[in-house]
């Protein structure tokens, strides 16, 4: 992160301005310089937090979540996102090389099983059947070695093994491991949502 940009959502109601929000992440990340994405994930309980829809796998490099599909309503977030990314540069001036991560081929949505095992406390938000979730594979998590990669299983093997071929060939020299996270998905966030990584000191991404 010291020599790279960081990336960010433009989050709603937030009580700092950009400017301030900046010069703190600057302060305790030491970026360099920090890069705003217009959108997130569909459908995003999070309020569209970046880690959700754009990540860095190596100097200049990142992975957004895509999706061909105009007619999904992912295609205009992802759309947005891809155009500013093409737009700006590195901390270090560069050109981002800007990987497309396919997000499931088929929409992960909640089922009447899901909800026959939730207890709704007052004041919680819900799930109904037919509920889309905000499925992506960028929801990742960095370890030394390797990569921990959300699957999503079912009628989305195939989208799930796809995303492990292409984060095999773009993060070198990690394991590319995938994880059911299906669960997790249900209860809100994914992998990397409920991780937080702690980089080795001096090493890069």
């Amino acid at each position: 992160m010291v020599t790279e940009a960081c990336l960010l959502s433009e989050g709603r109601n937030a009580s700092m301005t950009k400017e301030q929000i900046e010069k703190k992440l600057k302060l305790y990340l030491g970026a360099n310089k920090v890069l705003w994405l217009p959108r997130g994930i569909y459908n995003d309980e999070t309020n569209e937090h970046v880690d959700n829809v754009c990540a860095f796998v190596a100097p200049g490099e990142v992975v957004l979540a895509w999706t061909d599909n105009e007619d999904d309503p992912q295609y205009e977030l992802s759309k947005a996102d891809l155009d500013y990314l093409e737009s700006v540069t590195d901390a270090s001036g560069r050109k981002l090389k800007i990987h497309k991560l396919p997000i499931p081929d088929h929409p992960v949505l909640v089922d009447e099983k899901d909800l026959a095992n939730f207890e709704f406390e007052d004041g919680e938000d819900t799930r109904e059947v037919g509920e889309r979730l905000a499925a992506s594979y960028v929801n990742f998590y960095f370890t030394n070695g390797s990569v921990l990669v959300p699957q999503f299983g079912g009628e989305n093997a195939e989208s799930d093994a796809r995303a492990l071929d292409i984060l095999k060939s773009v993060c070198k020299g990690r394991e590319v491991i995938g994880i059911p996270a299906r669960a997790i998905l249900l209860g809100g966030g994914n992998i990397h949502c409920i991780t937080q990584q702690i980089p080795q000191k001096g090493k890069a991404l």
